[in-house]
């Protein structure tokens, strides 16, 4: 037993120590919030397709640059069933960084082009998480 004892007093440990150093002081970055300037919702009948086409176009601006903006989304909602969540759509940047677009086929969505209760929420995010958004009565027949 003694020699049981020796062997463990003798035997190697390990001793570790946790803390936090911050060897570098955190980075702050100025981020203006992205603006949303103008936003548009509406369908129309395209003979082409056979089909009803629902477009949404959104003129964005950020103060640190177009290139900042991450995305753009169109939120559909029905406000004569109490302002419900219908669909969303992401929004699709153009040749001008400034003009978000995208449209969609009447038979890929839940949306009637014949009611007249949506209403669009247009909303940009910029790299920072930071966002606007406008609402937006959608155009229907």
């Amino acid at each position: 037993m003694k020699n049981a004892i020796a062997l463990m007093l003798l035997a190697p440990g390990c001793v570790v120590y946790s803390y936090d150093v911050q060897d570098h002081p955190p980075v702050y970055v100025d981020n203006y919030a992205p603006i949303l300037i103008d936003g548009y919702a509406g369908v129309f009948f395209d003979t082409t397709y056979g089909d009803d086409v629902w477009t949404f176009e959104a003129t964005v601006d950020d103060p640190d640059g177009a290139f900042d903006i991450l995305g753009v989304w169109a939120d559909v909602y029905d406000e004569y069933r109490g302002g419900v969540l219908v669909e969303s759509f992401e929004l699709y940047p153009t040749d001008d960084p400034y003009f978000w677009y995208s449209d969609w086929l009447g038979s890929t969505t839940f949306l009637d082009p014949f009611y007249s209760g949506y209403t669009v929420d247009i909303v940009v995010y910029d790299q920072y998480e930071s966002f606007d958004f406008i609402t937006v009565w959608a155009d229907t027949y």
